[in-house]
């Protein structure tokens, strides 16, 4: 799905932007202008498998109840009345590849971005959902410094969706799940207990990242080396031994 809540005849031509790489610029101008306009890609790293494997069965599981229309066991016991959303699109808003995408007529973005899940509350109002795994002896929140980009995340979810026409709550859900290492043995199992954890998204930021990460690539040259990404603090350790 593409919408816009404008028209953007007299644009120029739309370029696609993930919500990923919106994200790159707001942790660092500068590597973004490298990766979108000059190819220079940061290494990647591996995929975390066992995390895929479990956002794989989230979404099975909650497809089960999205075809009843009935509330997951969590929803209940959390006091939280939805249902998860049922979209011929759903498939499609979740793909990579496709995702829900909205035209920012102010940058000439096509935005795009991949959910997890979209819950619908009793008046109709969809909820952003992010499904999270980890393996941590820590209380699982959303209170430290890193976590900042899952809430970005959410908050591009929700305005995409309000791009595209939909009534979207501020509030979304992050279902965290966490593996269990007390177990005395392996014996081949992992289990996980889930934490649903409410957050309320500000959508307010982005049409201003937009324009300005659209500024960006009109640029000469790259930005200046931030002095709080990792990959600039890289670059600059190292410059001396590529003279």
């Amino acid at each position: 799905m593409v919408g816009s809540d404008t028209s953007a005849s007299g644009e120029a031509a739309a370029i696609r932007l993930s919500r990923y790489k919106l994200e790159s610029f707001v942790r660092c101008p500068r590597c973004f202008y490298l990766d979108r306009k000059l190819r220079i890609r940061q290494p990647r790293c591996p995929p975390y498998s066992l995390n895929l494997a479990v956002d794989s069965l989230l979404k099975r599981e909650f497809d089960l109840y999205r075809e009843r229309q009935e509330p997951h066991p969590w929803m209940r016991q959390n006091g939280i009345e939805a249902v998860p959303f049922a979209h011929p699109d759903i498939e499609a808003w979740r793909s990579n590849h496709l995702g829900v995408q909205v035209v920012h007529p102010g940058s000439g973005f096509v935005v795009c971005g991949a959910l997890d899940d979209i819950w619908q509350g009793p008046t109709g109002q969809l909820h952003v959902v992010e499904y999270k795994s980890t393996a941590t002896s820590q209380p699982i929140d959303l209170n430290k410094d890193w976590q900042d980009s899952y809430k970005r995340q959410v908050e591009i979810y929700q305005w995409l969706l309000q791009r595209a026409g939909f009534d979207v709550s501020p509030l979304a859900y992050f279902v965290y799940v966490g593996a269990i290492k007390s177990a005395p043995v392996f014996a081949g199992r992992l289990e996980f207990e889930a934490h649903l954890l409410p957050y309320r998204g500000d959508r307010s930021w982005i049409g201003a990242k937009l324009v300005a990460a659209r500024l960006c690539l009109e640029k000469d040259r790259p930005p200046e080396h931030s002095p709080t990404c990792t990959w600039c603090r890289y670059q600059l350790a190292t410059a001396e031994f590529r003279q």
